[in-house]
């Protein structure tokens, strides 16, 4: 009977959180306990067979308590900052220096833009082998960086002979930090496996034009100006640029193959720009988005992984703590073994209601058959009494 109690005790507690995100149920075996030997076995002889042992069970007692830890449905919230994993892992959250671990991932942000869970402890990040907080500081200023390189990739095309000359717009960043709009313009010479290579600065009253600068394929390797000048600001008297901005050119990408013209250039460098909003990819990184259209990793979100989840403890709170069984923490990031994270989403308990109810009957018809017996050996006992009369 106290068996069944207990089993009831579990049913009741997994009913109750039938709505907790994250929860993992219960479960509860039984076991026989010990058996009274009445006789043992004996083995056959020559003129006598074998004969099997005698015992008298003495009851049940619990076996297990376990927790199940299946995968749960996910329910959409649209909030960026209710996270699920779908797949293995767990959350790794801290109170000082006390770790714990959860599948439960409505976080918010405290007074101090600490990321954290319901009960304030703070979710961690995973970064070179450390663990530390995940702050996000809204008021965060991304400062200006000057263009120093600019990437060319795609094709320039060995059929371009006689065409006109490709012209594309970039974006540079001077060194005040302010954006400067230019032309490049990519002129195949005869054969086209030559092209010119020249910047022009519309943005004043008169364009400003660099260098011409030659790109040669024909040359093993490729023959390239390894660094040009980009024209930033308005002609000395002779016509030049005032100001030139010197930048290093990478050309691992480009081509010169037959077909279609459809080469390109990427500057580096961003003006100053202010943290707009944030997000949460499905690897775990916190990505912040500035105004000035840039986008910076503040963190990775860590997620642990155990050799043996069952073994872990309930500290309460939606939370689990390692135990002697569990196994370490093997603490990375999601997608190196673990599962992936889902924005805007939070697991549901794994709890089954029409299976928990109908453990529930099963227990207390176990329960109320086993009070039959208290019943039946109190009548004995009365006619034991009785005997005397």
């Amino acid at each position: 009977m106290k068996n069944f109690q207990t089993k009831l005790d579990v049913i009741g507690n997994n009913i109750a959180n039938v709505n907790t995100y994250g929860f993992k149920k219960g479960r509860v075996t039984f076991k026989d306990t010990m058996n009274q030997t009445i006789s043992g076995a004996s083995a056959a002889q020559e003129n006598r067979g074998g004969k099997n042992p005698m015992q008298v069970g003495l009851g049940s007692t619990l076996s297990t308590i376990d927790t199940i830890h299946t995968q749960s449905s996910l329910q959409s919230t649209g909030r960026p900052l209710d996270l699920a994993i779908n797949g293995d892992g767990y959350f790794v959250v801290k109170q000082g220096d006390a770790q714990f671990y959860s599948r439960a991932g409505n976080f918010y942000l405290d007074d101090s833009g600490t990321l954290v869970n319901g009960d304030g402890l703070k979710v961690q990040s995973y970064e070179n082998g450390v663990l530390q907080d995940i702050k996000v500081n809204v008021n965060a200023q991304l400062p200006a960086t000057i263009t120093e390189t600019i990437n060319m990739f795609g094709n320039l095309s060995s059929d371009a002979v006689g065409s006109e000359p490709f012209v594309q717009q970039i974006n540079v960043v001077d060194d005040t930090g302010e954006q400067v709009t230019l032309d490049m313009k990519l002129t195949p010479q005869n054969p086209s496996n030559k092209w010119d290579l020249q910047f022009v600065n519309q943005n004043g009253e008169n364009p400003l034009t660099s260098d011409s600068y030659t790109i040669d394929f024909s040359q093993d390797p490729m023959d390239a100006p390894p660094f040009v000048n980009l024209p930033i600001s308005d002609t000395n008297e002779d016509g030049t640029a005032d100001t030139l901005l010197n930048v290093e050119m990478d050309y691992e990408q480009l081509t010169n193959l037959g077909g279609d013209l459809s080469a390109s250039a990427d500057p580096d460098g961003n003006t100053a720009g202010s943290l707009e909003s944030f997000n949460i990819g499905s690897m775990g990184e916190i990505n912040g988005v500035y105004s000035n259209g840039e986008i910076t990793t503040i963190g990775y979100l860590a997620l642990a992984k155990f050799s043996n989840p069952s073994g872990l403890t309930k500290a309460g709170g939606n939370s689990f703590q390692q135990s002697v069984n569990s196994g370490p923490a093997n603490v990375n990031i999601a997608g190196e073994g673990r599962g992936s994270i889902v924005s805007g989403s939070l697991e549901m308990s794994n709890v089954d209601l029409s299976e928990e109810f109908t453990e529930m009957i099963t227990a207390q018809r176990g329960f109320q058959a086993n009070t039959k017996i208290i019943t039946t050996s109190d009548e004995i006992l009365q006619e034991l009494v009785n005997l005397k009369r």
